[in-house]
């Protein structure tokens, strides 16, 4: 994928990272969770579609709640591990573009966007949305990040990603809610808001395989490349760290529904 506003218009393409995506992206913490079911989404009786769903992290942590899940995602690979880490659920994927869904209109009770609203033709998916959306469901867009202006070694971590990979824009995140495109804004209103910090506690491994999921890592660099910037981020992990710690990071979250 090339974005003109993201990574300087470079190549980049989650695809690559599936694998350490499937291993190390599933790092969302309880209260994540509770942004969903304190407001009725994913909810036994409720049917939700997660657009962007990758390995299907959400599907896979919302399921116990009882809720009718499918997951979408443009790259078959990540489809390929969701459903793979989902074996022995009730789950169902779709290797299809957000532009491209094709289900029946007014299917679902609530629709997740968690981490790549910004990947996606806001003039299609407020139409999509509105046509799947039930004229009384909810729209949850979710984004949780390291903050690295306050964390040391989340700082560091962006130090040598971008020593790597200078056109990476990932960086230098401070609190924000979520990203809607003005688009929405049409057809939507934003009925809540909310941003609270969470420190997420890493491994050496854990945190060095969450970097690679990275858009400005694995998604974007030649293999040999990656193989350098990873030896070196485990080095500095080393010596800045004694193997178990946490990353300060904010979860912020916005539920949108029809206007009426």
């Amino acid at each position: 994928m090339k974005f003109s506003n993201i990574d300087k218009n470079n190549n980049f393409d989650f695809s690559k990272t599936s694998g350490d995506y499937a291993l190390y992206r599933d790092i969302y913490p309880a209260e994540f969770y509770d942004c969903f079911i304190n407001n009725g989404i994913g909810i036994k009786g409720t049917t939700l579609l997660d657009i962007g769903t990758g390995t299907g992290v959400i599907p896979r942590n919302i399921y116990k709640y009882g809720a009718k899940i499918v997951g979408t995602d443009i790259s078959e690979s990540q489809i390929d591990e969701a459903k793979n880490l989902s074996v022995g659920m009730n789950i169902d994927y779709y290797a299809l573009s957000a532009e491209k869904l094709e289900f029946k209109p007014k299917s679902f009770d609530s629709i997740s966007i968690c981490q790549c609203i910004w990947y996606l033709d806001p003039n299609i998916l407020v139409d999509t949305l509105d046509k799947l959306l039930k004229d009384d469901g909810k729209v949850i867009v979710t984004y949780m990040a390291w903050l690295p202006f306050e964390d040391k070694i989340a700082k560091k971590s962006e130090e040598l990603i971008l020593k790597y990979n200078p056109n990476w824009t990932g960086c230098n995140e401070t609190r924000k809610y979520p990203y809607i495109p003005e688009q929405l804004l049409s057809k939507f209103d934003i009925v809540k808001k909310e941003i609270f910090d969470k420190d997420i506690p890493f491994t050496t491994n854990s945190w060095a395989g969450r970097i690679r999921a990275c858009r400005g890592t694995g998604a974007a660099l030649d293999p040999k490349t990656l193989e350098k910037f990873n030896d070196e981020h485990i080095k500095m992990l080393k010596e800045n760290t004694n193997g178990n710690f946490t990353i300060k990071h904010f979860i912020s979250y916005a539920i949108l529904m029809k206007k009426h």
